[in-house]
């Protein structure tokens, strides 16, 4: 699993490859078989001690982890208030300053500079507020949580092994309530497999260098699937008479084919000749976009698709873009009756997750379907017509 840091929106998993180690029980007991654990790897046992030694419980990550109403939030609302003026101009400040950190990351890796600046100001704001948790009682904790361990205890096996290295410290590394480090939040498995001494220090320094932090960052996107010098997402206009059921990122087509139906960039030429996906946030009277093959490895750094969208979009901001065109969109559901609809849609037999209020993949495929089935523009957007007509 990858994520960065302050907008987590994890994707609960239930698999069945449950680790060795029992979630829930007592705490203690739980700590001591990780240790366990860890000495079976082949971690020696001094060195496990010394890990697991300072290892606590902590009740305001399970808090923090049941508590994501950010998500309920639409694209309109949700990037306007994440990307501020201020933020803008910090982020253009910032390029200036770490122009040859920027230059080698898009060198090495193909990661533009708006893309990561992007990243580093919704996460940490450009390095200013990285979370003050303590980052193993975060991954024991979720670990020990019966939700999604599968997805923490990696975590923690990783943090040991930072800690060989001199490069983690149990009492005092600090980070997200999910357990993410640095100015671009990286899990300590992803400090493994990608993390860069980039100001060639001899050390990985993701919360004190931005040097090391931004190239790290870049690493991992070319890793997760990142293709470099292609575009993520242009802003576009759509014609009244779209097939909407075409709309969201299920449906690929090329460029020539959304020209041919009538999509076209909302200034400039298109960014690329390849395949792409017509993205309608709120709906087709809201912001459009293209959403090309390079968006979707958005979503290995995070689930939440207002929050990926919201990304995308600022870093074509940075990279010289306008303001979109915020068009007048239907009035959304809020969460009582995005909860209804979910409990209806699931009643019908979709998969829609957790009944949360959060309009996520799921609940959008479903909305579509049945959008379709109805006779209603199905372009995804639940209204309080649909909600009526179900």
């Amino acid at each position: 699993m990858r994520k960065f840091g302050l907008a987590l929106a994890l994707m609960c998993l239930t698999g069945p490859a449950m680790s060795a180690v029992a979630c829930g029980g007592s705490f203690n007991a739980f700590v001591d078989k990780m240790a366990q654990s860890a000495i079976s790897k082949g971690h020696a046992p001094e060195t496990v001690r010394a890990f697991f030694a300072s290892a606590r419980q902590d009740p305001k990550v399970l808090k923090a982890d049941r508590a994501q109403g950010v998500f309920k939030r639409d694209f309109i609302d949700f990037s306007r208030r994440i990307i501020s003026k201020n933020r803008i101009q910090n982020g253009r400040a910032n390029l200036k300053k770490h122009a040859s950190t920027f230059r080698r990351a898009e060198a090495e890796y193909g990661v533009p500079a708006g893309v990561l600046l992007a990243f580093w100001a919704l996460e940490t704001d450009y390095g200013a507020v990285q979370g003050n948790f303590n980052t193993l009682n975060a991954l024991m904790t979720l670990s020990h949580d019966c939700r999604r361990p599968d997805l923490f205890r990696p975590q923690v096996f990783a943090a040991l092994e930072l800690f060989e290295r001199g490069e983690f410290s149990p009492a005092t590394t600090k980070g997200a309530w999910a357990g993410e480090v640095g100015m671009v939040q990286m899990l300590p498995e992803d400090i493994l497999n990608h993390g860069v001494d980039a100001d060639g220090d001899g050390k990985v320094r993701l919360k004190t260098s931005p040097q090391d932090a931004l190239v790290s960052g870049a690493k991992m996107l070319r890793g997760l699937g990142w293709q470099a010098n292609q575009p993520w997402l242009q802003e576009v206009v759509v014609p009244d008479d779209l097939d909407w059921s075409l709309t969201g990122l299920t449906t690929e087509l090329s460029i020539s084919d959304w020209s041919k139906r009538g999509v076209k960039p909302r200034s400039g030429a298109w960014e690329s000749k390849g395949t792409g996906s017509v993205l309608l946030p709120m709906g087709r009277k809201g912001p459009a976009f293209v959403a090309y093959p390079n968006f979707r490895v958005y979503f290995e750094w995070n689930k939440s698709f207002v929050y990926v969208t919201t990304a995308a979009y600022f870093a074509t901001r940075l990279s010289g873009a306008q303001v979109y065109d915020a068009g007048n969109p239907d009035p959304g559901l809020k969460d009582a009756k995005m909860k209804q609809l979910q409990t209806k849609l699931s009643k019908r037999g979709y998969d829609v997750g957790k009944i949360d209020g959060i309009l996520g993949a799921r609940t959008r495929a479903a909305v579509q379907a049945e959008q379709e089935r109805l006779g209603l523009p199905a372009d995804a957007w639940p209204t309080q017509a649909l909600l009526n007509k179900l």
